[in-house]
């Protein structure tokens, strides 16, 4: 009889704990692959939303184009797993030099959750940011370029 006590006294407890336990665990490895799935979704549409940036760039600085727009629609997803995103830049020079390179600081945020996406896009000398804010699930959301002068002007509509 003393075995069978011993037993439950050793197993109930642990019983007790599984039972809270595995959920805890399996809620948590859950959370896990979720956050990282969108992770993984946002920083496909920053990369290509910069990748976009640098094509219209490019298309505008060539020598043979003197004044011009472009606008482009990104053939990125609305949504998210149901959540929308927003998108900024920031353009920083690298060095001091009036002919250096400028960065285009690319920034994408899941809006409901803490998830942001960041990547850069090296641009020419002759380069202005307009700011502005890109919606992913605005009907009319596209990427800007204009030159006069020489100077390609970026900027998000919509």
């Amino acid at each position: 009889m003393a075995h069978i006590t011993i037993e439950y006294v050793i197993m109930v407890p642990i019983l007790i704990m599984q039972i809270i336990l595995f959920p805890i665990t399996a809620n948590w490895l859950m959370t896990v692959w979720v956050d990282s799935r969108r992770t993984l979704a946002l920083k496909e549409a920053t990369s290509n939303l910069g990748s976009a940036i640098l094509q219209l760039y490019f298309s505008l600085n060539h020598t043979s184009i003197e004044t011009g727009e472009v606008t482009y629609t990104p053939k990125l997803p609305p949504f998210i797993e149901n959540y929308h995103y927003v998108g900024n830049a920031t353009l920083r020079t690298v060095d001091a030099s009036p002919d250096s390179s400028k960065v285009l600081d690319l920034t994408l945020t899941l809006v409901p959750t803490s998830i942001t996406t960041t990547t850069s896009v090296i641009l020419g000398s002759n380069v202005v940011w307009q700011e502005s804010v890109f919606v992913s699930n605005s009907t009319n959301a596209y990427v800007i370029a204009n030159k006069t002068d020489g100077i390609v002007v970026l900027a998000f509509g919509g």
